[in-house]
């Protein structure tokens, strides 16, 4: 039996934050020394909004960046990209995540499901580590059946 993680606990993809980190200061470095040596007859609204789209970019990057699932004495929150949820333990009634999916599934009492984009199924050894402890904690805290 896994031992259970301390609360808080958060579980975050290292990989995607690292790329999607690095990718946004690369492509807001490049816009901006474009932006400044651009042909003359770019105006200066045109250079500014050639660094707003790489503001936008990396803005984009970011919220995928900042995905993560987080667990406390209260229940779970999962981050995704553009939506946050909280979710009190006994809601979530199991999580689940088969060969080659990008990130598992809340399967959620109410007859519903989410994706917890936080757990990243390419970081194969990291995903699998995260998802026996977020098992682990909904087998004690909540109403997920115990496989035993």
């Amino acid at each position: 039996m896994t031992e259970t993680p301390a609360l808080p606990t958060v579980w975050r993809p290292r990989v995607t934050r690292i790329v999607a980190y690095t990718t946004a200061g690369v492509i807001m470095v490049a816009l901006i020394v474009l932006a400044v040596v651009v042909a003359p007859q770019f105006k200066l609204l045109d250079r500014i909004l050639i660094v707003a789209f790489g503001a936008f970019v990396a803005w984009v990057l970011h919220m995928l960046a900042r995905c993560r699932v987080v667990a406390d004495e209260g229940g779970i929150t999962v981050v995704n990209a553009f939506r946050t949820r909280t979710l009190e333990w006994p809601e979530v009634l199991d999580v689940s995540m088969s060969q080659g999916e990008p990130w598992p599934t809340l399967d959620l009492a109410d007859g519903t499901s989410i994706s917890a984009m936080g757990i990243n199924g390419t970081e194969k050894a990291l995903a699998a580590r995260q998802l026996t402890e977020l098992r682990t904690l909904l087998r004690t805290r909540g109403e997920a059946p115990d496989p035993h």
